[in-house]
């Protein structure tokens, strides 16, 4: 696998709190540079980021973020404003209190409500691993693939670890065919990016990979 491949894979991704728009312009000249799936921004800059991309590049962003304990109603309200402004990618966080509640029908509803806010559009769900227990993780793999939405999502980067390849390999075990992975937070080296493709991820969440090709070129 070369580093095309994986770079197609990957949302190249900028949340930090203090993000400029000049960062983000760069974020998006380089993910169309390098041919990335997309890239994954703040709310507050998807119009302008759409409109600057002109559909050279999916705008992603993040929607309940990082925490996820945002009501039901905020989180539709938060996808269809992205997608008013341009988003074509949605990747919402679970409430995971709810998890550790054992709420898995609220669970559920939340997902699916959020995903006929998306339509067409891509929903990605991110039920932060490093806080769930394997049995938890199990579950939400069946509710994910029961929702309708089109990738779970290991971490939000925010959290106390990001992705791992156990978790990657516990996902693809137990989600349904039609259900994608995304792996995300603390992907540092090309390697990291081959391994977890190799183990069945689809999306790379990270901002990494390109500046480490950027640095190599």
């Amino acid at each position: 696998m070369d580093n095309q491949t994986i770079l197609s894979a990957v949302d190249h991704t900028l949340l930090a709190q203090t993000a400029t728009w000049e960062e983000i312009r760069q974020t998006c000249d380089d993910g169309v540079a390098y041919g990335c799936a997309s890239v994954c921004i703040p709310a507050s800059y998807v119009r302008r980021a759409a409109d600057y991309l002109g559909g050279k590049l999916p705008v992603c962003t993040v929607i309940g973020f990082p925490n996820g304990y945002s009501t039901t109603a905020v989180k539709v309200f938060e996808a269809q404003d992205a997608i008013a402004n341009g988003a074509r990618e949605i990747d919402m966080v679970i409430n995971i209190g709810w998890a550790k509640d054992g709420r898995w029908g609220e669970l559920l509803a939340e997902i699916q409500a959020v995903k006929a806010a998306c339509g067409e559009r891509v929903l990605k769900v991110i039920v932060e691993t490093c806080l769930l227990t394997d049995e938890e993780k199990v579950r939400l793999c069946r509710i994910v693939s029961d929702s309708g939405a089109d990738y779970i999502k290991t971490s939000t980067g925010f959290s106390a670890a990001g992705a791992t390849r156990e978790d990657v390999a516990l996902f693809k075990a137990n989600v349904a065919p039609h259900v994608k992975i995304k792996a995300a937070g603390g992907i540092a080296s090309i390697q990291d990016g081959l391994d977890f493709l190799a183990l069945g991820a689809d999306r790379l969440g990270t901002s990494r990979i390109v500046r480490l090709v950027k640095g190599e070129r």
